[in-house]
């Protein structure tokens, strides 16, 4: 009786690794296809400034010097 609940316990811990690789996988392929459809990979408003609750006072973006009012980032090079 030990040695079937040892068998089923790895066997169940395999099934739970590859669920979580699995898992983990198709969260992955999801942001990869999610950058690879945007224009030169770009996402808009990701910008701190945007955000009214990380910049209640209306202060400049710290990456890009950007101001909540406008609309493209003052710091527009490509990150490498």
């Amino acid at each position: 009786m030990g040695l079937y609940f040892y068998i089923f316990e790895k066997i169940f811990n395999m099934k739970l690794l590859i669920l979580t690789i699995g898992l983990l996988a198709l969260a992955f392929a999801g942001i990869a296809i999610k950058i690879w459809s945007k224009k030169n990979g770009k996402f808009a408003g990701t910008c701190a400034s945007q955000n009214p609750y990380l910049n209640s006072e209306g202060e400049a973006c710290g990456f890009c010097g950007k101001m909540p009012g406008e609309q493209d980032c003052a710091n527009d090079k490509p990150m490498v």
